[in-house]
């Protein structure tokens, strides 16, 4: 495996020629549609270790069974066999690639139940985990059901477990802070709440639960935990598990609404596991930035495992990209949220080039449309690589996807490589 970071006068061909690979999984394994390649532009060049040439007869079971591999591992070499109806004879597939790494880490990914068909399949192929984005609840402690079938019958093709999500939704969408206020302070609501998770857990396939609540007032810390700890012991009993979404901390007592009534260590020993929302530093309203420079991610790490067990902690990795308006203005800008790839795009578009900071991590690029400058920050292989290697530094559980919404399949094929 390898990364090249495009240069003026390069092209497909060029790149493949001295790696000595296809041009069309080059194209394929970048998500490379048409679009010219842009100067700075990060590609990841897999190399076949084992390429085999399907022949009458075959199918993707018996070509699995004659490698000592699996079916699944086949359609994550080879993951546009998810379109094909048939084996086309004559054509050649990956069996494997060179320098496959292997780490024992566990990968998940929220999604909302809009999300593309195409976008689902392919993510579903590297998580081992879905989470169905989100259940909210009224103030009698019913839930607001949220439409999952698709989702969850994806999950169960693919062989994913499925984690259900709880969220302070109100029936308008939104997140509603009088909502938590009311549960934490109504232990009757929090029983009827718990009973109608748990039977929608059972009736769905739900196999885990997750608690993602925000903008905690501070005075709800300690019933915030209780709350956690009493459903953790009747989800438990019911032999399912429970993780708690935590905003990023780098202090017990750090200021600011979406921190004071978050305690890192009593959740931490209460929850099974923690999902740490490790992105948004650049954000939609912000200053433009990096959305998870890794400097500012590595404090929050620093932290965690100081009162949290590591192997009970999910780091969380941003999908998604921010294009700013310039110059900013606080309380007048606000950024235009795309994906990776058409951030890509956009560059080349715009014919400028990407640049990267040594420091965050990430790739950026400016450019201008109509007479207004912009700045787009972005992930690419890099940036992704280095959040990787700091999940295997701190050992940690493993990786989880805020969101799986928008494609990105050089991060796909990434993870190929380091999936256990």
């Amino acid at each position: 495996m390898d990364i090249y970071i495009v240069k003026q006068g390069d092209t497909l061909q060029s790149i493949a020629n001295r790696y000595g690979v296809s041009v069309a999984r080059l194209a394929y394994d970048n998500g490379i549609m048409g679009e010219g390649l842009v100067e700075g532009q990060a590609l990841l060049v897999l190399k076949p270790e084992v390429i085999y040439t399907i022949a009458d007869g075959d199918t993707l079971q018996s070509i699995a069974e004659r490698f000592s591999t699996t079916v699944l591992q086949l359609l994550r070499n080879n993951s546009y066999l998810l379109n094909e109806d048939f084996l086309l004879p004559g054509r050649q597939i990956v069996i494997s690639y060179e320098g496959r790494e292997k780490r024992n880490i566990e990968i998940s990914g929220y999604a909302y139940a809009f999300i593309r068909e195409a976008v689902l399949e392919e993510s579903l192929l590297y998580i081992q985990e879905l989470l169905p984005f989100s259940y909210g609840y009224n103030e009698d402690g019913s839930l607001i059901p949220m439409k999952d079938d698709r989702l969850l019958a994806e999950a169960g093709r693919f062989g994913n477990r499925k984690r259900m999500v709880i969220t302070p939704l109100d029936r308008y969408e939104r997140f509603n802070n009088q909502l938590v206020v009311k549960l934490l302070s109504d232990t009757q609501m929090q029983t009827v709440l718990q009973d109608n998770m748990i039977r929608t857990m059972t009736e769905k396939g739900y196999e885990a639960l997750d608690i993602d609540f925000e903008f905690i007032p501070g005075e709800f810390r300690r019933a915030y935990v209780e709350f956690i700890e009493g459903t953790r012991e009747r989800i438990n009993g019911q032999g399912y598990q429970v993780s708690v979404a935590l905003p990023p901390k780098i202090s017990d007592d750090q200021p600011g609404l979406l921190y004071e009534g978050i305690d890192y260590q009593a959740i931490g020993a209460t929850a099974d596991s923690v999902f740490l929302m490790t992105y948004e530093w650049g954000y939609k309203y912000g200053p433009p930035m990096a959305i998870a420079p890794i400097p500012s991610v590595r404090r929050v790490l620093d932290y965690a495992v100081s009162v949290i067990p590591k192997e009970k902690i999910v780091m969380g990795i941003p999908n998604y990209a921010y294009d700013w308006p310039l110059p900013f203005e606080r309380g007048v800008t606000e950024a235009e949220t795309i994906g990776n790839v058409e951030a890509i795009r956009r560059a080349a578009q715009f014919g400028t080039e990407i640049l990267f900071d040594d420091i965050s991590l990430a790739p950026y690029f400016y450019y201008t449309k109509e007479d207004v400058a912009h700045v787009v920050w972005f992930e690419d292989v890099r940036s992704i690589q280095a959040k990787y290697d700091l999940i295997a530094e701190y050992s940690f559980r493993g990786g989880g996807y805020w969101n799986l919404m928008r494609e990105f399949r050089q991060n796909w094929m990434y993870v190929n490589q380091i999936l256990g």
